[in-house]
């Protein structure tokens, strides 16, 4: 997904006409940002959250327009705390709704493989590799499923998602501005580090299985 969205980016950043298209749009829409500040930052915040919870949701396309608008750290802030939002509502769906919310939401298949070896008794380290390896809203949903101590998971969450945020707004700078060795330099580094840590989140996985324990009972930390 990463490489598609990059390749997609320097298609439309090296094409005169779609970048000079796509600038046009981004100054519009940040003018209403402007017109409407508080407004304009729960709109953001908002769709970063539903991004955590949904899929087919997808935040990166209006980033470009909050950096121009907000600058590049305000807007890894704000991408950062509405993904910590929404993956504190996907774990809280997980949790008090159970299972079979979660499976109608995202399909019988896609979660019982973790639900099955990721346990409330999982190291925080195998919890922070699954939120970084998978970067969807699966590991929140099965988090609060299996009960995992909510505060220790907003802990791997927050580390799991900062780099991400920032690497995202890197992308957006670079577009912006037409730096395709950024852009190119981001997304080989971030496809390396999610990579890495699927091997090795596969690795604990095989050779822990049940060594953490079954679930818990319900504490929040």
């Amino acid at each position: 997904m990463l490489a598609l969205v990059i390749v997609v980016g320097i298609i439309v950043a090296a094409s005169a006409r779609l970048h000079h298209l796509t600038e046009t749009a981004v100054t519009s829409l940040a003018g209403l940002l402007a017109r409407h500040p508080a407004g304009g930052v729960l709109a953001f915040v908002g769709l970063a959250a539903v991004s955590a919870m949904m899929a087919f949701v997808s935040s990166v396309v209006i980033v470009p327009v909050a950096v121009h608008h907000w600058g590049p750290a305000i807007t890894a802030l704000l991408l950062w705390i509405g993904w910590l939002a929404g993956g504190v509502a996907a774990y809280t769906i997980g949790r008090y709704l159970g299972g079979p919310a979660v499976r109608r939401l995202l399909g019988p298949t896609r979660v019982k493989h973790f639900e099955e070896q990721i346990t409330a008794r999982a190291p925080f380290v195998v919890v922070f590799l699954f939120q970084l390896a998978l970067q969807s809203e699966i590991p929140a949903y099965v988090m609060g499923m299996v009960r995992y101590p909510l505060l220790r998971y907003l802990l791997a969450l927050g580390a799991a998602e900062l780099p991400i945020a920032i690497a995202t707004v890197m992308l957006g700078s670079g577009f912006l501005n037409r730096q395709y060795w950024l852009m190119v330099g981001v997304g080989v580094i971030g496809i390396g580090v999610v990579s890495l840590a699927i091997r090795v989140l596969h690795r604990r996985l095989a050779t822990s299985r049940e060594g953490w324990g079954p679930i818990t009972p319900s504490r929040f930390w």
